[in-house]
């Protein structure tokens, strides 16, 4: 089985062939083809490990939906203090990608 550890967003990510991952924020409308280069480590009958990346290696992936996380609540308040209380959300955007090849 084949599979490849890719770089992007800031984190890397172990990925095989028809696998869907969410990945932080890209450009791009459903259906388009994203490559990525940043290659870390390629395993299929051996195992070869870029320093950092793989040169000529890529994955090609096709993207799925352009989505949000559910919301988390941030309430920050000090003991005994009535006028400090604040309450925050956030909502991450995401990337949904379908791993189509690995090449390299």
């Amino acid at each position: 089985m084949m599979y490849a550890i890719i770089e992007t967003g800031g984190k890397q990510l172990k990925v095989e062939k028809g696998e869907a991952i969410f990945v932080e924020k890209l450009e791009g409308e459903p259906g388009d083809k994203v490559v990525i280069d940043k290659v870390v480590m390629i395993s299929d009958n051996g195992t070869r490990v870029g320093t950092p990346y793989i040169d000529g290696a890529k994955v090609t992936c096709t993207l799925e939906k352009q989505g949000k996380e559910k919301k988390i609540h941030i309430f920050k308040y000090k003991a005994k203090k009535g006028s400090t209380r604040r309450h925050q959300g956030h909502r991450q955007p995401y990337t949904k990608l379908i791993v189509d090849e690995i090449e390299g």
